[in-house]
C-alpha cells in the first residue's frame, strides 16, 4: 500500500510517534533520554514549534506538537537523525535505529486537544513504567509533571493546555489532577492513538462520495477530528490530492495500472513486474512507476520495493515514464492494445 502523503501547515496540531526498528529499545539509559530531550530543546524554539504534551517510553516516543515557521517532517527528520547517530555512537551499533518514517496524525485541537495531552501522559502508568499517579507526577520522561508543577520544561507550553480548564493557576491545575484521574479509569483508548478516530470504510478516498450519497463520513487514519473537520482539512490540502482522490473514486489501483500500461505495450502484464532491459517492458514499468507516483501516491521507495529495484532506478523511471506521457499522451483509464509500427505509438 503506498503511504499516505503529509498534511501539514502553520498551526497544525499532529500526535506524532515513532518506534524502534524490530521493536528493540530506543531509550536504553537515562543518558539516551536526557539527549533526546536536550535535543527537543534546542530544535523546538528554533523551528517556532509548540510542543503540549510528551511522553518517552522505551521502544517509542509520543509528542504532541504544533507546527510552527518550519514544516514537521524537516524537525522531525533533523530530530531523529541527529539522536539515531548519538544513540549509535553510544551503544558501538550501526544502521538504522527507528522502523521507517515517524507517523503523524493531524488532530482537531477544539475537541481532542486535552483528551489526547492525559492519553499520552498516562502511558508511563498504562505500562507500568510508574505506580499509580503520584508515581506520574515525579516521572522525568513525560510532560505530566510539567503540568502539575512537579517539573519545569522550558519548552514545554503548560499555560496553554491549563488555561483550557479554566480557573486561576492552581485551580487548573486542580481540575488537570482530576481529569488525569477519570482518564486513569477508563483503560487504554485505541482511538486516540495514532491512526485516526475512526477509518473510513476506504479512507480519503471516500470522503467525497459519502457525502454525496449523505452517508455519514466519519474520518481518515491522517486526521483525528470530525466530520466537517476532515471535510475542511482535505479541501485546504490541495489539487494533488484531489487527483489522487479522483483516482480511488475510480478503483484505480497499482495493480490496475499495471494491467493497464502492459495492454498498451503490448506485453503480458507479468512482464511488467518482472526485471529485463528490454525496450517494451523498460516502458511500461517507466510509465507504471509515474502513475504510481503522481497519481497514486505510492512513494519511490514502496515501489523499490515492489519492483525489487534500487530508489534511484525506480526515481529514473519516473522521469522516463513522465517523458513517454508527455511525449504519446495516454490516458491512465485507456488499456487499447498498441500496435507496432517502428516506435511505439499510442492511440
Amino acid at each position: 500500500m503506498p503511504r499516505a502523503s503529509r498534511i501539514d501547515a502553520p498551526g497544525a496540531l499532529h500526535h506524532v510517534t515513532a518506534r524502534g526498528i524490530e521493536r528493540r529499545r530506543i531509550f536504553e539509559t537515562d543518558a539516551d533520554r536526557e539527549d533526546f530531550l536536550r535535543r527537543l530543546a534546542t530544535l523546538l524554539p528554533e523551528s517556532d514549534t509548540a510542543c503540549l504534551a510528551w511522553c518517552l517510553m522505551p521502544d517509542h516516543f509520543h509528542l504532541l506538537l504544533e507546527t510552527g515557521t518550519v514544516h514537521l517532517s524537516t524537525v522531525m527528520r533533523r530530530l531523529l537523525t541527529g539522536y539515531a547517530a548519538g544513540f549509535n555512537r553510544r551503544h558501538g551499533r550501526r544502521g538504522p535505529l527507528f522502523r521507517g518514517r515517524f507517523r503523524s496524525v493531524l488532530c482537531q485541537e477544539e475537541t481532542f486537544l486535552l483528551p489526547l495531552v492525559r492519553h499520552l501522559h498516562l502511558n508511563p502508568l498504562r505500562s507500568g513504567l510508574v505506580d499509580g499517579l503520584e508515581g506520574l507526577e515525579i516521572y522525568p520522561y513525560a510532560g505530566h509533571g510539567a503540568l502539575v508543577g512537579k517539573a519545569t520544561v522550558p519548552w514545554q507550553d503548560t499555560d496553554r493546555v491549563l488555561g483550557r480548564l479554566g480557573g486561576n493557576g492552581r485551580s487548573a491545575t486542580a481540575h488537570y489532577r482530576a481529569f488525569v484521574a477519570r482518564g486513569a479509569t477508563l483503560g487504554r483508548q485505541p482511538h486516540l492513538a495514532g491512526g485516526g478516530l475512526v477509518r473510513s470504510a476506504g479512507g480519503w478516498c471516500r470522503l467525497k462520495a459519502l457525502r454525496r450519497r449523505n452517508a455519514d463520513p466519519v474520518g481518515d487514519e491522517r486526521i483525528l477530528g470530525d466530520s466537517d473537520f476532515v471535510q475542511q482539512t482535505l479541501a485546504r490540502a490541495g489539487e494533488k490530492l484531489e487527483r489522487r482522490t479522483r483516482r480511488a473514486l475510480e478503483g484505480v489501483t497499482l495493480e490496475r495500472v499495471a494491467s493497464r500500461v502492459a495492454a498498451l505495450w503490448g506485453i503480458e502484464e507479468a512482464e511488467v513486474w518482472a526485471p529485463g532491459r528490454q525496450r517494451r517492458r523498460v516502458e511500461a514499468r517507466s510509465v507504471l512507476c509515474y502513475w504510481a507516483v503522481r497519481e497514486l501516491g505510492f512513494t519511490m521507495t514502496d515501489l523499490a520495493r515492489r519492483l525489487g529495484l534500487s530508489v534511484p532506478a525506480v526515481s529514473k523511471s519516473v522521469l522516463r515514464g513522465e517523458r513517454l506521457v508527455k511525449e504519446r499522451d495516454p490516458e491512465l483509464r485507456d488499456a487499447r492494445p498498441l500496435r507496432r509500427a517502428g516506435a511505439i505509438r499510442l492511440t
